[in-house]
């Protein structure tokens, strides 16, 4: 088939789009299934197993006494942000005896979500202190459970002392534009400690 000129040009001129990692980390029942399946634009790969009367002297239920599944490896999803970037999200198991996975999931990964629940502020620790650890970026996105107390962004990065170049914003993990609003914050962060890096490089 012999194309036209302009749609030689249309093709020769499309260029792939760029594809970035990111996780989604937090607590056990903090929300991170429901997060990548409210914005992935895939069917979502899930790896859930139901919760067992055998499990239940470690999973700690308080505040989230309705959860009868759990993650025991990864979720997957993508979400197409424009033309020009694709996002890939891997959403890592919460309970502590899954972290061994982590270090596995981090691998080339641009930036994270380290998703929180006020009921349970405490849980977010684990998830701010590894990737603080290992210098990968991350924004925290407080879930505004219905039946939880809010708290202004201010007062959770005080809690969790956090550093003031951390992103700290609320969010819904049902709604997809609150996702995709989450998403965005964490690239945009990612890329800015990026270019700060480089910067002494080129200096």
């Amino acid at each position: 088939m012999v194309l036209g000129l302009s749609e030689r040009r249309r093709r020769s001129s499309a260029v792939d789009p760029t594809t970035l990692k990111i996780l989604v980390a937090g607590g056990f029942g903090v929300g991170k299934t429901t997060l990548v399946g409210a914005v992935s634009e895939i069917k979502p790969l899930r790896t859930e197993e139901r919760l067992t009367e055998a499990g239940r002297p470690v999973d700690d239920l308080d505040g989230v006494e309705s959860k009868s599944t759990t993650t025991v490896a990864m979720d997957f999803g993508r979400i197409t942000v424009n033309d020009a970037l694709v996002l890939y999200l891997f959403g890592t198991p919460g309970q502590d005896r899954f972290w061994f996975l982590w270090d596995e999931l981090a691998l080339g990964a641009l930036g994270a979500v380290v998703l929180a629940d006020t009921r349970r502020l405490a849980d977010s620790f684990a998830a701010v202190d590894y990737f603080e650890r290992r210098g990968l970026p991350f924004t925290v996105a407080v879930n505004c459970f219905d039946d939880a107390e809010q708290y202004p962004p201010e007062t959770v990065r005080e809690a969790l002392d956090l550093d003031d170049e951390v992103p700290v914003l609320l969010c819904d993990a049902r709604s997809k534009e609150s996702v995709r609003d989450v998403l965005i914050t964490v690239v945009r962060h990612a890329m800015r400690i990026s270019a700060e890096q480089r910067e002494p490089a080129l200096s």
